[in-house]
């Protein structure tokens, strides 16, 4: 069984986040699984011509939670240290759908926070293939 280590980033292989970056929160269970974190929607280009308000709603981040097969992710070189994240991303989180959507809502902040302080511009940015 391979081994991915918790806060590294990994890219979706496959189902409908094919394609996009997570960051892998922990791992529960005997299988090899991990649940992650990652970016649904990114963020929009901004130029320096644009206003605080047009920067702010293109600086907007739509998360994604999810138990995925370690068969159908690829890890990076890329880690992601986020302070919270073991917090917010435990088994727990998936038993109620009020929970998931706490758990989505505190992981939006911390990757919106994350992409306005200018750090981790990779993992902000959209694959290109």
């Amino acid at each position: 069984m391979r081994f991915i280590k918790a806060n590294k980033v990994v890219v979706i292989l496959n189902g409908r986040y094919a394609g996009k970056k997570a960051v892998v929160g922990s791992k529960e269970r005997g299988y090899g699984h991990a649940i992650v974190a990652g970016v649904e929607r990114y963020p929009l280009k901004i130029t320096k011509n644009m206003g605080k308000k047009r920067i702010a709603k293109r600086s907007k981040v739509k998360p994604f939670i999810k138990v995925i097969n370690y068969n159908h992710m690829m890890p990076t070189r890329y880690g992601l240290e986020l302070e919270n994240l073991k917090s917010v991303l435990t088994v727990d989180s998936f038993k109620e759908p009020t929970q998931r959507e706490e758990a989505k809502k505190a992981i939006k902040k911390l990757f919106e926070e994350r992409y306005n302080s200018g750090k981790n511009k990779w993992f902000f940015s959209k694959l290109r293939f």
